[in-house]
């Protein structure tokens, strides 16, 4: 069995990378040419240079594999140009479920974010199961995570 990781760069998607080799699953990591890959060191993990917004390197990446784990985002509290939210978090989950679509991938996971969790009218804890909306949603890495889920379920 071989495994997509995007984003395994970061601290989650390097736990999700680990915790897949232990598994015994072959690992193979998209990397951006400019990534920091000391989080990927000593792991035996099969990078392949791409990118989010290149559906053909997407393709590439993917060629061969069964799983797709699809955590890479764009995290900050700001950016002077907010559109770096919208481009890697939602076009760049629609590319790559695009891509495994077409590369016959038979188990997805999409790592989201707790803040995508709806807030119940009364004040009560919220859970997945809790309705969402966009408006619920506080600024642009929450509005983007949320609205890459609603590609995602699509």
């Amino acid at each position: 069995m071989k495994a997509l990781v995007t984003g395994a760069t970061g601290f989650v998607g390097g736990a999700v990378a680990r915790g897949l080799i232990r598994a015994g699953v072959d690992v193979r990591v998209l990397t951006r040419s400019q990534s920091d890959t000391q989080n990927l060191s000593g792991l035996p993990v099969e990078r392949v240079e791409g990118d989010l917004l290149n559906p053909a390197s997407l393709q590439t990446a993917l060629a061969g594999c069964q799983q797709l784990y699809h955590v890479a985002a764009y995290y900050a509290l700001w950016a002077k140009d907010p559109a770096i939210f919208y481009e890697i978090n939602v076009t760049g989950t629609r590319n790559v479920f695009a891509a495994a679509r077409l590369a016959g991938i038979q188990r997805t996971v999409y790592c989201s974010t707790i803040g995508t969790i709806g807030l119940p009218a009364n004040g009560a804890l919220g859970t997945e199961d809790t309705p969402a909306s966009l408006e619920q949603m506080a600024g642009h890495y929450k509005r983007t995570k949320y609205l890459a889920e609603q590609e995602v379920l699509k």
